[in-house]
């Protein structure tokens, strides 16, 4: 270990075990409430249009505070910040839960992704100072798990919640942990000071051009793809004020002393390679977490309980293979755990093109499981390779960064995936739809055993068999449209795979911080 890094003691280690815990709690709540929409909407009685700000506003301010906090750490100390951030979500998350309206509850969930925002970089921060280059193999797993396991177990922790209890534990839930998280961070971290300095070369229009541009093209990547994009008025309003955000961010960014953002960090190559991986990262975490249950739900009817049972698998395969990713980590190229993670992503995304509307949960058994296992193999190398070469200074922007292109990453994906889905979906629809003609034996046949059902049951056979046809045409659109974006998914990473010798194995001993 060299001088300048500092002495790992049990108190450091016990408060790191404490901040993995806040991220675990603000990463799952991204998704614990995708699952129970429903549930919340009845509860509150909002409209359909109205509920999926839950999330949406959750997202907007997340992805607003994450390469913030790089700056807020620096000047308040990762002890302040952390303590703060955590104390807030958990105010928040009980103001969520007795919520009376729809515009209480998008106030709340938008301070509590705020809030939330700031603990997330701050563990993957710590991990890189206070750990020596010989144990990161043990901690980078275990962060690498976190940031994966929490989006995909959500929506079956939240599934499980509101489907025993109530929507109100989705939030209920945090209170407890996040009073002992609170009180944890306050106590035990010790390993920086603050720089109040700081606060008088704050960058408040800095900090407004940065919420314009992230916020506003948070927004637009939700909306867009339900809203036909630039023919949504409000859409295309939010991508006015995206650019103009983007473009004095930048300038602030790139012409002050003390910006809000440093960007610096991007100059290290291994950095800049894994943030473009780690944006990827996001696509495929995030887009799969979401395509499984839209599947389960939409065409197999599955409620949010009977999906989180199903999902749940990927989960264990990912707390399964973290100790594995640690170990080699520490024994083969970094490189080639990459190459090997990203393969088997893009198998595991391969093997759900052969779908059809009669899987079930033992047709995706083993993508799941493949997928959740490639997932940390892919995790691990990415947080060693992007962060394990960075200096310290760099190293709280950085993480901010670095998290920051894993969200984006999901929100692009999402945006991607929905445009996919909605065209082929329509396209598929109507080329299935012109080749069920009077001329069509089979479709006749269907057709004539349909209506032959319906009429012995004393109802219009004709007409109830039209509509059953039309029903099963929709369907099989729907599973066809699934599976254009599944192999889209698998080109893109077995494409990505290759290009991981891009980036420059880091020193096995020694300093990190070079």
């Amino acid at each position: 270990m060299s001088a300048d890094e500092p002495h790992l003691t049990p108190r450091r280690a016990i408060a790191f075990v404490v901040m993995v815990f806040g991220m675990f709690m603000a990463i799952l709540d991204i998704q614990i409430v995708s699952a129970s929409l429903s549930e919340i909407q009845a509860g509150l009685a909002a409209s359909p249009d109205e509920i999926s700000w839950v999330q949406t506003s959750y997202l907007i301010s997340e992805v607003v505070m994450i390469p913030l906090s790089g700056f807020l750490a620096r000047m308040m100390s990762t002890r302040y910040l952390f303590a703060l951030s955590a104390a807030g979500f958990t105010i928040s998350s009980f103001l969520c839960a007795t919520s009376t309206s729809i515009e209480e509850m998008i106030l709340w969930r938008a301070l509590q992704g705020f809030l939330g925002g700031g603990m997330i970089p701050s563990v993957f921060a710590a991990a890189f100072t206070i750990f020596p280059p010989s144990k990161r193999n043990v901690v980078s797993p275990i962060i690498g798990l976190i940031a994966t396991l929490a989006p995909t177990v959500g929506p079956t922790v939240g599934g499980y919640l509101s489907y025993t209890l109530s929507w109100h534990w989705l939030f209920l839930v945090n209170v407890l942990p996040g009073i002992g998280v609170t009180l944890g961070a306050f106590l035990l971290i010790d390993f920086d000071r603050p720089n109040w300095s700081l606060f008088e070369r704050f960058d408040w229009w800095g900090l407004l051009s940065l919420a314009a541009f992230l916020g506003g093209l948070e927004y637009v990547l939700e909306e867009g793809p339900g809203n036909d994009w630039l023919a949504d008025e409000t859409v295309a309003v939010f991508v006015v004020v995206t650019l103009v955000g983007g473009i004095v961010t930048f300038y602030r960014v790139l012409t002050r002393d003390e910006p809000i953002v440093d960007l610096s960090a991007f100059g290290n190559v291994n950095f800049a390679v894994g943030s473009a991986f780690s944006f990827v990262m996001g696509i495929g975490l995030y887009g799969l977490t979401y395509l499984y249950p839209l599947y389960l739900a939409s065409i197999r009817g599955y409620d949010s309980l009977m999906i989180g049972e199903t999902v749940f698998v990927s989960g264990l395969a990912m707390f399964v293979t973290a100790p594995i990713a640690g170990f080699l980590a520490g024994r083969v190229d970094l490189r080639l755990m990459l190459l090997v993670g990203f393969v088997g992503f893009a198998i595991s995304t391969w093997m759900l093109t052969g779908m059809t509307a009669e899987w079930d949960f033992q047709e995706l058994l083993v993508p799941q499981i493949l997928r959740g296992m490639s997932l940390m193999l892919s995790m691990v190398p990415i947080n060693n390779l992007a962060l394990g070469t960075l200096s310290r200074d760099k190293m709280k922007g950085g993480s901010g960064l670095f998290n920051l292109m894993r969200n984006l990453g999901g929100a692009v994906g999402l945006a991607v995936i929905n445009t996919q889905l909605s065209d082929r979906g329509a396209l598929h629809y109507d080329r299935l739809r012109e080749a069920i003609t009077w001329t069509n034996d089979e479709a006749m046949r269907q057709l004539s055993l349909m209506a032959g059902n319906l009429s012995s049951r004393g109802l219009d056979g004709q007409t109830g068999a039209l509509a059953q046809m039309a029903a099963r045409v929709r369907q099989q659109a729907t599973v066809m449209s699934f599976i254009d974006v599944f192999l889209m998914l698998a080109v893109l990473f077995a494409g990505l795979a290759v290009t991981a010798f891009l980036m420059r194995a880091p020193q096995r001993a020694g300093g990190g911080g070079h």
